[in-house]
């Protein structure tokens, strides 16, 4: 180790000062101090202002943080997301999410805290998370990060998920929008319909379709079953939601035998790669092959054609789980399950089937 040269000085190492050296700064108890910070009514206005004067005359401030936590309180919602940042990012339907999210909070006076997997887990990312509460997107109640969260007491809203007799959750009328828009697809002629459905994931071997997925499936089902049909008799793709992935799968659908005259994605994310697929073959929207969305976002009034799609009311959604979360958090009565409505927006990407060449 170097000698240190003569007549240098070492680091004073000086600590922040706390609250103790503001009390024997001011002659008063670190009670006192306390109160001038957290609680100021509870002291007389000259030793209020005396403790303010001293701790700025050491330039002390109090830790935010540490005495939020101490009393149990961060003024911070999280949303406990499924994917990575980078994933969620992509997908604009988060981004509407979250501004309803984001405007509750700005109203409440909550900062609002995203979580995404820690690890690729997104149990492990719980406990590093210093909120109030969470809104828990597109996870089952018997999940373990459900688990974990009632063992800590922490306060959650489901979103994207099933509902459950004593858990909170917000969802949107899957089943009736998905069911509208393939009656849509079957009333203009098409028998010949690919299904662009989002990757459920691996669970789906052992439990089957669940959530917003399988009400969507459910109300596709339904009315296929009123023109005769099933799922079997429908092209399915399961991909990740992704602009990229639904141009892949598209491509992919379109090079089988008998490729579909119709494509209903279940979300707009993958309808958006689907067009930009047809385009890409030289085919067109709807001439050669119908298109239509989930989710209505706000690019799907602007894509050409313009997408016809099942609207949901994204921001509202996200506004009905951050109220439902800070009532929670606050012990306040709410009703424990909210679903909100859906509507099928018809616009330039769906039309009849091609007549027969």
């Amino acid at each position: 180790m170097p000698a240190k040269a003569p007549g240098a000085s070492a680091p004073t190492g000086r600590k922040p000062p706390t609250s103790t050296d503001v009390a024997k700064a001011a002659g008063v108890s670190r009670s006192a101090v306390s109160f001038a910070f957290n609680s100021p009514e509870r002291l007389s206005e000259a030793t209020r202002d005396r403790i303010l004067a001293a701790a700025k005359e050491i330039g002390y401030s109090p830790n935010t943080l540490a005495r939020m936590l101490q009393a149990g309180q961060t003024q911070s919602l999280g949303v406990l997301l499924p994917q990575n940042l980078a994933k969620i990012m992509e997908n604009p339907y988060y981004s509407r999410f979250l501004t309803g999210v984001g405007q509750v909070c700005d109203e409440q006076g909550y900062t609002l805290l995203l979580t995404p997997p820690l690890r690729d887990s997104m149990l492990k990312a719980i406990p590093y998370a210093a909120v109030d509460g969470f809104i828990v997107c597109g996870l089952e109640h018997d999940r373990g990060e459900v688990a974990e969260l009632r063992r800590r007491n922490i306060p959650f809203v489901l979103v994207d998920s099933s509902p459950w007799e004593d858990v909170p959750s917000v969802d949107v009328d899957d089943r009736a929008g998905a069911y509208e828009v393939a009656r849509h697809i079957l009333d203009l002629g098409h028998r010949r319909i690919a299904l662009l459905s989002i990757d459920p994931g691996p669970e789906r071997a052992e439990r089957g379709y669940r959530g917003p997925l399988a009400r969507r499936l459910d109300g596709v089902g339904e009315a296929l079953a009123e023109a005769g049909l099933t799922l079997a008799d429908v092209a399915l793709a399961e991909v990740p939601a992704t602009r990229s992935d639904g141009f892949r799968a598209t491509r992919a659908l379109m090079g089988a035998g008998a490729p579909p005259t119709a494509i209903i994605a279940l979300s707009d994310i993958l309808a958006f790669g689907a067009i930009n697929a047809l385009h890409d073959l030289g085919l067109s929207v709807p001439g050669d092959v119908s298109v239509t969305g989930f989710d209505d976002l706000p690019d799907a009034a602007w894509l050409r054609p313009r997408l016809t799609s099942v609207r949901q009311p994204i921001s509202a959604k996200g506004r009905s789980a951050a109220d439902f979360l800070i009532a929670a958090i606050r012990d306040e009565d709410q009703h424990p399950h909210q679903v909100l409505g859906t509507s099928l927006i018809v616009r330039d990407s769906s039309g009849r089937v091609p007549a027969a060449g």
